[in-house]
């Protein structure tokens, strides 16, 4: 997480248009949409809600039954 007092404020990003072109950018060199989330963050102050509607929602892996084995009462 990162520091509440930086240094130097990071520039802020408020038009959709915008976040959209930069998300592009970041989405091109990362390996996942946590990688595009943290460059975007580390860089620059957004609207995360913006971003979030803007990045593909990660669908959860199916939790299968596991199979029962035995008799069934007859």
């Amino acid at each position: 997480m990162l520091n509440a007092d930086l240094p130097e404020p990071r520039p802020s990003l408020t038009h959709p248009g915008l976040i959209a072109r930069v998300v592009e950018r970041l989405g091109q060199g990362a390996e996942s949409s946590a990688e595009v989330w943290r460059k975007l963050t580390e860089s620059y102050a957004v609207d995360l809600d913006a971003v979030a509607a803007l990045l593909p929602c990660a669908e959860p892996e199916p939790l299968w039954l596991t199979v029962r084995s035995g008799t069934s009462g007859r």
